[in-house]
């Protein structure tokens, strides 16, 4: 995007983009080669400024070149190697780490899930999903975007490089519609968990309805990953006479800038700012049912200070999940928000816009290995699967014996503190719709 005062010129991609072309007036603006970020102006030169994420290809900068580019350098752009940039050693690392709790705890969770009837529930079905749903983004995409970070060109070739990003689009949309699904049935659960079982028709056709709504999150998935198989292509971009690269990159040139900036915002909007909304008001009158409950329940047993705090709990837990989902993925969204619509987005681009970018890149992978860890944090029936599976915890009879006397109240990730007290259970109605 060119400065109308200052004549600079300055475009920001993720790793592995180029800019648009630039054949037009014989000039070469200023360019993105792998990760790190360069600017020219008229009569000087500038290296690194920054560094940009590769959560997806489509959070990136589609700038529109106009005749002003007549007014950019035609001088060679500068070009730092890959070992010489810190993220090229950090990012694998952490996402080493991404990759190995999200498949083992992912791939965990959807082994109890077929292996042990007792755990195919409403809400567990739900967790199937998103389970599926992150274990296919890391598996797919985690590989192959931080080596992005470690090598100069895509060498996967055009077909990975498409299919890569719509598998990635699928993903994520999966994830984030089943994360409001489930929201509203923990909701009708704990809230009015009569209401919802005549609704659906009893336990199995909850579960029915339940497989039905999963299958339609998937197929909205897709619809909204077409762009991405549309769009994607290899492009060859020469950073000087001995570096040429190869890109992966999402946007015809033909389509435009405004198209960019559309699916920004459609992204903000489909993939966080809605969902996000409904998750909130759900999970706060969640939280407020069990708070306002727990202060009548009658009498001052034992049992009945422990059911209060049982259900205290529950509306900590439920409320943490939008916690950590807002977390997550705010940093990336707020960044391309900022410097789409930003018009001296280019110019105030420092090292906190820098980290922020960076952050919200690791965080929004991270979100998928998140899920099971708070499942092991707050469900004990998980917590004793995940232990025999992965720890192999006890013998194979013992494990056998346990597992046949899990009962459907401990097979919610809300229903942990339900065996105490199977006359006033706290949230398991969801498990035996």
């Amino acid at each position: 995007m060119l400065d109308p005062v200052g004549g600079k010129r300055e475009s920001i991609f993720g790793s592995g983009y180029p800019p648009p072309d630039s054949a037009s007036n014989g000039s070469i603006p200023d360019r993105v080669y792998g990760s790190v970020i360069f600017q020219e102006s008229a009569g000087s030169a500038r290296d690194y400024i920054g560094v940009v994420d590769e959560f997806a290809l489509l959070e990136t900068l589609f700038n529109n070149y106009t005749n002003e580019v007549a007014n950019v350098s035609t001088t060679e752009v500068p070009y730092t190697p890959y070992v010489r940039r810190p993220e090229t050693y950090i990012v694998p690392i952490l996402f080493a780490a991404i990759f190995i709790v999200g498949v083992l705890g992912n791939g965990t969770l959807i082994i109890v899930f077929l292996r042990h009837r007792a755990m195919r529930n409403v809400p567990n079905t739900y967790i199937l999903s998103l389970a599926l749903a992150d274990l296919l983004l890391i598996v797919t995409t985690v590989p192959f975007t931080s080596i992005l970070y470690t090598v100069d060109s895509w060498p996967w070739g055009s077909l990975l490089c498409t299919s890569s990003e719509f598998i990635k689009d699928v993903s994520i949309g999966v994830s984030v519609f089943t994360l409001t699904a489930l929201s509203g049935d923990r909701f009708f659960a704990i809230v009015d968990p009569l209401r919802k079982f005549h609704a659906h028709g009893g336990g199995r056709k909850a579960t029915r309805m339940t497989i039905t709504i999963a299958v339609l999150i998937w197929i909205l998935a897709i619809i909204f990953a077409v762009p991405a198989i549309l769009g994607s292509h290899i492009r060859t971009e020469k950073v000087n006479k001995d570096v040429t690269i190869d890109f992966c990159y999402p946007f015809p040139g033909k389509w435009g800038p405004e198209y960019a900036r559309g699916i920004v915002l459609g992204k903000f909007l489909a993939y966080y700012a809605v969902p996000l909304c409904i998750i909130a008001i759900f999970y706060a009158l969640i939280a407020r049912h069990l708070i306002h409950s727990a202060k009548h329940v009658p009498g001052e047993t034992q049992g009945t200070v422990r059911q209060v705090k049982a259900r205290r709990k529950v509306a900590v837990t439920v409320l943490a999940f939008v916690v950590i989902f807002g977390i997550c993925f705010l940093p990336s969204h707020l960044f391309m928000l900022w410097f789409y619509y930003n018009p001296n987005s280019q110019e105030d681009y420092n090292h906190f816009w820098h980290v922020l970018r960076i952050v919200g890149f690791c965080l929004s992978f991270a979100n998928s290995c998140a899920n099971p860890v708070a499942l092991y944090c707050v469900s004990g029936a998980f917590r004793k699967h995940f232990n025999r599976y992965l720890l192999c915890e006890g013998s194979s009879r013992a494990r056998r014996r346990r597992g046949d006397n899990l009962g459907p109240r401990d097979t919610s990730m809300t229903s942990t503190m339900s065996r105490r007290y199977p006359s006033k259970r706290i949230g398991t109605h969801s498990v035996r719709v």
